[in-house]
C-alpha cells in the first residue's frame, strides 16, 4: 500500500487540520518502521559508512525539494534520522506519509 503514497505528491495544506491520532496511526502501517515521536513520524536508517549516508541523505533532499516537503535529518557516521510533520497542519498529514513512503523506495530501489 504504501506504493500508492509513492504515487501521490505533496499538495498545500494551508487551512486544513492535523491528522487525527486514528488517521495516523493507519497511515504508520502502510510505511515500515516509521513511529509517531513528539509530534513527528520518524524512522532511523543505517549505512555501513558515512559516503552511503551522505549519498541517502542527497537523495533525500532531491526529493523533498520535489515534493517542497522538508524533513528534520539527524545524521552521523551510517546512520540519519529523518523525521516529518507539516507546519502549515501544526501535526501530522498526508504529506508526511507520502514523502516517508518515498525515502523508503530509495533503498527498494538502489537508489
Amino acid at each position: 500500500m504504501s506504493t500508492d503514497l509513492t504515487r501521490r505528491h505533496c499538495q498545500p495544506l494551508e487551512g486544513h487540520p492535523a491528522m487525527t491520532a486514528a488517521e495516523i496511526t493507519q497511515h504508520l502501517a502502510l510505511v515500515e518502521g516509521w513511529q509517531l515521536a513528539g509530534g513527528f513520524i520518524e524512522k532511523r536508517y543505517t549505512f555501513p559508512d558515512f559516503h552511503r549516508t551522505i549519498g541517502f541523505v542527497n537523495a533525500l533532499a532531491w526529493i523533498a525539494n520535489a515534493e517542497d516537503h522538508h524533513p528534520e535529518l539527524a545524521l552521523s557516521y551510517g546512520h540519519c534520522t529523518v523525521r516529518f510533520n507539516t507546519h502549515s497542519v501544526n501535526g501530522i498529514s498526508i504529506n508526511d506519509f507520502i514523502c516517508a513512503a518515498k525515502v523508503d523506495a530509495l533503498l527498494k530501489t538502489g537508489a
